[in-house]
């Protein structure tokens, strides 16, 4: 099945999908949008698009495992994601994956505004591997 990730921030939300296999994750796009009705409006126009079975939601928790506020943020925007759409949505452990993405990009010599412009939705893809893999588990 087709599996959409979100990487949710305060100004920019990471977009990725995943082949119907659920092997391989890729980077879609970065909504630059920190206002939540218009994210909400602009992740829709994303899914009527691209039709995914399944919503990933990474949840940034603390370093202890605890939930935080940035936790209560991103089911608030699954929650409005509900009211519109008839897809299950899950929710994807998410610490550390923008820094990973750093890392990667970093190794790619990935610098500056072209970083800035790809690391969330890089982000999204590691959300989504770590999803996919751990279902194959």
């Amino acid at each position: 099945m087709k599996i959409m990730s979100v990487d949710y921030g305060d100004r920019r939300t990471g977009v990725a999908f995943c082949d119907v296999n659920e092997v391989l994750a890729s980077p879609y796009t970065v909504i630059n949008e920190g206002y939540m009705p218009k994210l909400v409006d602009k992740l829709i126009e994303i899914i009527n698009k691209e039709k995914p079975g399944k919503l990933v939601i990474g949840l940034p928790r603390n370093m202890d495992g605890t939930f935080g506020y940035r936790c209560e943020e991103c089911k608030n925007l699954g929650n409005e994601l509900k009211k519109q759409i008839d897809i299950e949505i899950d929710y994807q452990d998410e610490r550390l994956t923008t820094v990973m993405a750093h890392n990667a990009l970093s190794d790619n010599n990935v610098r500056g505004k072209k970083r800035k412009e790809t690391v969330d939705a890089v982000s999204a893809v590691m959300i989504l591997q770590s999803y996919i893999d751990s279902k194959k588990k």
